[in-house]
């Protein structure tokens, strides 16, 4: 034992007594460095129910120890055990599992009495946050796949075969870049050489003991935590690789893990940083209980358990009520539930129609009703010209605040500034909302590019254009469009689009269009004869395409005085001839106010004459 180390504390949970070890230089079998817990120290009677998928490695140590009676009921604690005598093992973390019955930061977790981090004591370890990765190399020395190989030898690996010998850890990146630059020359293409340079400094220099690790064999995924400093070594068949060592948790199967973490591990690199998603990784296998109590008596500065209850906050749409039935005059209830199941389902939906039914109003409505508010909303309006670079993210000029000097600048659009709002820690379980208004406009190939896959399969990741990262929209982000079928370009919605999309029809032929200028009119306590002349027109139109919506009959100016006779004059006419051009129709004398009053008025009489009452029509 050595006395380089001082003497670092653990304190129990619930202000409990402090255990004591010594930290030495010595490395275990898998490199790691070694920790001894001193006699005398206190332990937790219990283990929490995950700690043995979590952490088997100590799970099997501490009841080893039970068995033995190394840990034991003790009356110097009155409810706890005692360590009796000196208990090596392979690392700070399995120190502190083995006290705890927990899973832990060692790192962290151990101070000493002035309240110092062990990590403060060791070059390649950080007090500050711990950080998560996914690392792939199936074969980093052709001698075995990695579930025989690193899972039962407590280590990972990262192939780095032309790398010379003494590449040291902490190497700053740009000498970094100049090594592989020439040891990589004739052996690999500019830009992979570019991925090298960022996979061997990550893990050489921006991994750290404590930190989260995964791979991802035959369907399952294994978690562990990085135990020791990284090394470069040669195989038996003369490769250089990188390693580390590690302590493994049990397999978690891949059909089981949220959806955002199967996002992050079909990301095609050997080295993934899954720092974004770590309160998921951290808590798997855990309970809601158990993460609530671990967030209570956790000393790990970094939030750990309280990052994973945070990324576990169910997503879900509110259902629709009678108030909001009764504020867009939808006719039931279970038109506007169907629609909410649709969005949860489907992810993206479309609604299409004549002009004038409303598709916007409501997608905006039912929008900020199923996200909680606006500042989950963000709409954007197709048009012709309209582009990749406009909707997700391009190159586009930028005045520099300093320099004044205009360059051209990677810049998000509408849709990248949304999934990214929705990505945020704190946002995952709100519902946001990205409406495209007039959809069909824009050459959707053009704008969507390799999002049109996303929209599918939402599990996924891509590529990116222009910036080169791996991209997947989030699982919090929802997609509504609006189709104006009156310029026929709903025609030429291909079929990957409509694979894609949900559509929902708003038409003057059917509910809940058809009866909503009636039901709007008598909410306000106004006269339904709009309501009957529209019903009239739209009798009079053929073409389904080309009835009329009621939202021209909606707003304020129509029931001013003279406001009916020219709104109709000055939007419905002008739209129907246009819709007749050519054709030598007299849409005055068809569709004019005169003469469908007149009908109006016939109706009513044959219909009184019948004995039906004024109000049967």
């Amino acid at each position: 034992m050595t006395e380089e180390y001082p003497e670092f504390l653990l304190r129990l949970p619930h202000g409990g007594p402090s255990a004591r070890g010594r930290l030495l230089t010595e490395k275990g079998t898998n490199g790691s460095q070694k920790m001894v817990v001193l006699a005398g120290s206190p332990a937790r009677p219990e283990v929490v129910p995950s700690f043995p998928l979590r952490m088997p490695s100590s799970h099997r140590l501490r009841e080893q120890l039970r068995e033995e009676g190394v840990i034991k009921e003790t009356t110097t604690w009155p409810g706890r055990l005692e360590v009796v005598s000196d208990v090596e093992c392979n690392s700070p973390s399995a120190a502190a599992e083995i006290l705890l019955g927990r899973s832990a930061n060692g790192w962290l977790a151990w101070k000493t009495a002035d309240g110092r981090p062990l990590a403060d004591f060791l070059e390649q370890a950080s007090a500050g946050p711990s950080r998560a990765w996914l690392v792939r190399d199936p074969d980093a020395t052709g001698l075995a796949p990695v579930d025989e190989e690193w899972l039962t030898e407590g280590r990972v690996t990262l192939a780095a075969d032309r790398l010379r010998p003494g590449v040291t850890p902490g190497i700053s990146k740009e000498n970094l870049r100049a090594i592989v630059d020439e040891d990589y020359e004739s052996t690999v293409a500019y830009s992979q050489r570019d991925r090298l340079v960022d996979e061997f400094h990550a893990f050489l220099s921006r991994m750290r003991p404590g930190d989260t690790v995964c791979v991802f064999p035959g369907g399952k995924l294994h978690v562990g935590e990085i135990t020791g400093n990284a090394e470069q070594a040669t195989s038996e068949d003369g490769r250089s690789v990188l390693r580390r060592p590690v302590e493994w948790s049990e397999g978690y199967p891949y059909d089981k893990l949220p959806e955002e973490l199967q996002q992050k591990l079909n990301a095609g690199h050997d080295l993934v940083d899954l720092t974004a998603v770590k309160g998921i990784l951290d808590g798997l296998w855990v309970s809601d209980d158990e993460l609530e109590k671990a967030a209570a008596e956790s000393a790990d500065t970094s939030g750990v358990a309280k990052q994973a209850i945070a990324a576990r906050r169910e997503l879900d749409f509110p259902q629709p009520d009678e108030a909001l039935r009764k504020k867009l005059n939808v006719d039931r209830l279970e038109w506007l539930g169907e629609i909410r199941d649709l969005l949860w389902d489907e992810r993206q939906l479309i609604f299409y129609g004549p002009p004038g039914t409303g598709k916007t109003y409501l997608a905006q409505e039912l929008a900020e009703f199923l996200g909680g508010g606006p500042e989950q909303v963000k709409l954007v309006q197709f048009h012709p010209s309209y582009a990749y670079e406009d909707f997700f993210e391009g190159f586009r000029p930028r005045e520099d605040p300093d320099t004044r000097e205009v360059a051209f600048r990677l810049t998000p659009g509408p849709l990248r500034e949304l999934a990214d709002l929705a990505r945020l820690e704190g946002n995952r379980h709100l519902p946001h909302f990205l409406i495209i208004d007039e959809i069909n406009r824009a050459n959707l190939a053009k704008v969507f590019g390799e999002l049109y896959f996303l929209l599918e399969y939402r599990n996924k990741s891509v590529r990116l254009t222009y910036s080169g990262e791996d991209f997947a929209l989030p699982r919090n982000l929802f997609v509504i469009g609006t189709m104006n079928t009156a310029d026929r370009s709903i025609a030429l919605v291909d079929a990957a689009m409509r694979r894609r999309f949900a559509f929902v029809e708003l038409s003057p032929r059917t509910e809940p269009t058809q009866g909503l200028l009636r039901r709007w009119l008598e909410s306000e306590g106004k006269d339904t004869e709009p309501a009957d002349l529209l019903d009239a027109l739209n009798g009079r139109i053929d073409d389904p395409d080309f009835k009329v919506g009621p939202s021209y009959l909606m707003k304020p100016g129509v029931y001013r005085e003279g406001g009916l006779e020219r709104t109709w004059r000055t939007k419905i006419l002008p739209l129907l001839e246009e819709h007749h051009y050519g054709e030598g129709v007299n849409t005055e004398k068809r569709y004019g106010l005169a003469a469908l009053r007149a009908s109006v008025a016939a109706r009513s009489a044959s219909v009184a004459d019948e004995g039906g009452g004024p109000g049967a029509l």
